[in-house]
């Protein structure tokens, strides 16, 4: 009778775990630092959770005035941690970017981390803010 008892215990807190997750889908918008001290650009992610798969575009201007985008890769979520990676092509070179971090609120505070110019990894913290729809 313990044994079943502690199972479906264990049940309960699994769908009340899932259920009380954070959703984390939608548009989020931050600032990202210009280049050698130039304006900053606005970065839009555009999320989309499905049980704990993570999938989305990352879009932000680009140097010829257009729109950059590129698709996440490698997303999860884990109740309100996110990660993903973001593979951007600038100008013929390739660097990806891993996301971390997790969601309070309307806010989603990420550690985004991409190669140095000297090929030392660099961090930044970002707070993204979910947009209206």
């Amino acid at each position: 009778m313990t044994k079943k008892l502690l199972f479906a215990f264990t049940i309960l807190l699994v769908v009340v775990f899932v259920a009380t997750a954070a959703d984390v889908s939608g548009k989020w918008v931050y600032e990202q630092a210009g280049r050698r001290g130039g304006n900053p650009v606005q970065v839009t992610l555009t999320l989309k959770a499905s049980g704990s798969s993570l999938t989305g575009t990352l879009s932000r201007p680009g140097r010829d005035g257009g729109t950059m985008e590129a698709p996440i890769s490698d997303g999860k979520v884990n109740g309100n941690n996110v990660s993903f990676k973001v593979e951007i092509n600038m100008g013929g070179m390739s660097m990806t970017q891993d996301f971390s971090g997790t969601l309070e609120g309307d806010n989603l505070n990420l550690k985004v981390t991409r190669p140095g110019r000297d090929g030392n990894p660099m961090t930044t913290d970002v707070t993204a803010k979910r947009a209206g729809s």
